[in-house]
């Protein structure tokens, strides 16, 4: 009688693959880092040179530029990470390397020197851009095709990744106030170097994963293929030549950085022209049309939502009074909030949408996107009163940022789950993978616009901006809401051939997979 073992890449824990609790943890812990740094970065900005603890000393206008500009080019660097993955050495090694590269990030960020800072900052978006695209396309390839626990195991994966916020927010923030900046920066750095030895230690685990591609994809597009088609194409060249221009503009009158930014969205305008030029049937061109508004509906809602790093970071930390039972609870430990919500709340919000399909009631992706943009933005209205009582009393009390907290994560588990979700529904097939790029770069843009969102309650005051992002969100919301109709005839039925309820029981009730990428 012979003995039969299992290779490492087949073993299984509590019906998965072990590769999935390497990723579960490896995820977990960068997520730790990023988030932990991320809760005290504005802090740490506009913490006065002379304080005990001792910041940037910079004021709020020019931490909140800076924060917005970090915040975009995190996610506008999945792309890059994303190609380099597929094009040159798969993604189980680009997972790797930026694993590495955010190890020195953190750790260069733990030096109390300005070249650090910068340094620092640079190496995270450089790691962060190489990890986060990568890491859940790995999580996906330990399931064959049709795999039932397929979905099972995205929702395990998902958890990590908010367990790691909680856990970061709260950690970093008490390690930040009780023995300095530097220490909460070390201590993310400290943590992403345990996810780098676990990914290490687990590569057995891994080994049919991740590996680079040795044949080309038919179906693969080439982007400098449709860019030189750009020039055999006259009115998308004179709309992208009249876009470089004001970009030029641009660049002359704020400076090189929006003048870059300008010139990349000028190349993502020009694509998308491409693109909808290289399609062939109405449907897909409708479809199309569509797809690019719901990138408009991310922008509008990422720019809203990511004040909580900011400008409500900011104010948490100012004027708020944070005294429970007598102790001070640290400014950035109010951004746990959203990840222990997340965790409360995702089943009963997906439950809640899964019951309304099934009575036949409206729960197509625009609308879930459309509430979710509007219950988010309510949630600015406890930001208003909380301004209000500050104005009146000199401070605000923490019950505002819990209920804020609480509206912006409903907004997010209406809208953000099926954002994803609908583009793989509406994108033409050879162009799926660029239109999850040009998702990221919405992403991205969605963070910058928050940035400067917060850069203008320089000028009118927190108030003005809480209230100007509620009016704006639930406007826009209900336009989406009151063109539902039309959009609904552009898709072509792409959502009508959802399964039913008890045929998904186990899988739907948060689209967890397609919601991975942007957290």
């Amino acid at each position: 009688m012979t003995s039969h073992t299992v290779p490492a890449h087949k073993k299984e824990l509590l019906g998965h693959p072990v590769g999935l609790y390497i990723l579960f943890l490896t995820e977990m812990w960068e997520r730790f880092s990023y988030y932990g740094m991320r809760a005290i970065l504005t802090l740490y900005m506009v913490a006065k040179t002379t304080e005990a603890n001792p910041g940037l000393g910079w004021d709020k206008g020019e931490a909140l530029a800076l924060y917005g500009w970090y915040t975009m080019l995190v996610y506008v660097m999945s792309i890059p990470g994303g190609m380099i993955a597929d094009k040159l050495i798969g993604q189980k090694k680009s997972v790797l390397y930026g694993a590495i590269i955010l190890c020195f990030g953190h750790g260069v960020l733990a030096i109390e020197q300005d070249w650090a800072f910068y340094t620092g900052l640079g190496l995270v978006i450089l790691g962060v851009g190489l990890l986060k695209p990568n890491v859940s396309t790995l999580v996906g390839g330990l399931y064959k095709e049709g795999d039932i626990r397929r979905d099972k195991g995205f929702s395990i994966f998902y958890i990590g990744i908010n367990l790691g916020s909680l856990l970061a927010t709260t950690s970093v923030a008490i390690v930040a106030q009780q023995y300095g900046w530097h220490y909460g920066f070390g201590l993310a750095g400290i943590a992403m170097l345990i996810g780098l030895v676990v990914y290490i230690w687990g590569q057995k685990f891994l080994t049919h994963v991740g590996n680079q591609a040795t044949e080309k994809d038919p179906n693969e597009v080439s982007i400098p293929d449709l860019y030189k088609d750009l020039f055999s194409s006259p009115i998308q060249l004179g709309v992208t030549a009249l876009l470089l221009v004001l970009s030029a503009y641009g660049w002359y009158v704020l400076g090189w950085s929006y003048g870059l930014l300008f010139i990349f969205l000028s190349a993502i305008t020009a694509l998308m022209m491409m693109i909808y030029k290289d399609l062939e049937l109405k449907i897909n061109k409708d479809r199309y049309l569509v797809l690019l508004l719901s990138f408009l509906i991310v922008i509008v809602f990422w720019g809203a939502f990511e004040q909580a790093g900011g400008l409500m970071n900011i104010y948490t930390q100012d004027k708020t009074d944070r005294v429970l039972l007598g102790y001070e609870i640290p400014a950035a430990m109010f951004q746990g909030l959203n990840a222990a919500f997340i965790i409360i709340f995702a089943t009963v919000v997906a439950g809640f949408w899964a019951k309304r399909k099934l009575k036949g009631h409206e729960a197509s992706s625009l609308f879930k996107m459309a509430i979710g943009v509007i219950i988010m933005g309510l949630g600015f209205v406890f930001m208003v009163f909380a301004s209000m009582e500050f104005d009146e009393e000199g401070s605000s009390a923490m019950y505002w940022l819990v209920l804020a907290y609480l509206f912006h994560t409903i907004g997010e588990l209406c809208a953000s789950p099926v954002a994803l979700s609908f583009i793989t529904k509406l994108a033409p097939l050879r162009y799926a993978s660029l239109m999850m790029g040009v998702y990221f770069a919405a992403t991205g843009l969605g963070n910058k616009v928050a940035g400067l969102l917060g850069e203008g309650s320089e000028e009118v005051g927190e108030q003005t901006i809480f209230l100007g992002i509620t009016i704006f969100t639930v406007i826009f919301g209900l336009l989406v809401i009151a063109i539902l109709k039309p959009l609904k005839r552009l898709t072509h039925g792409a959502e009508d051939k959802e399964r039913k309820l008890d045929q998904v029981e186990d899988n739907e009730p948060y689209e967890i997979e397609e919601n991975l990428q942007q957290n």
